[in-house]
């Protein structure tokens, strides 16, 4: 006799065998599910080079260094607005 089929997606199928699995462990199960799943990520994880870290901080460190003087330039410039706007006119 052939099987139940539906229009249903692989991807639904999945999901839903997850979701009744997920129903049928306890707690202890879901935590060791929880560790079992940490520890495959972290081995996907890979550490860059010398060469790459350095990299990365430079880039970093530049990326922070414009936008602190875009900032400060934004800053100076609504403060020179606000003193003409409320104050005694441009700052001297």
């Amino acid at each position: 006799m052939a099987k139940n089929v539906t229009d249903e997606s692989s991807e639904d199928v999945v999901a839903n065998a997850r979701k009744e699995r997920a129903g049928r462990r306890g707690p202890f199960g879901r935590i060791a599910l929880f560790i079992r799943q940490v520890i495959n990520e972290l081995k996907k994880v890979v550490t860059p080079t010398r060469k790459e870290l350095f990299s990365y901080t430079g880039v970093v460190l530049a990326f922070v260094v414009i936008m602190m003087s875009l900032v400060a330039g934004f800053d100076f410039l609504f403060a020179l607005g606000v003193a003409y706007v409320f104050g005694d006119g441009p700052a001297q």
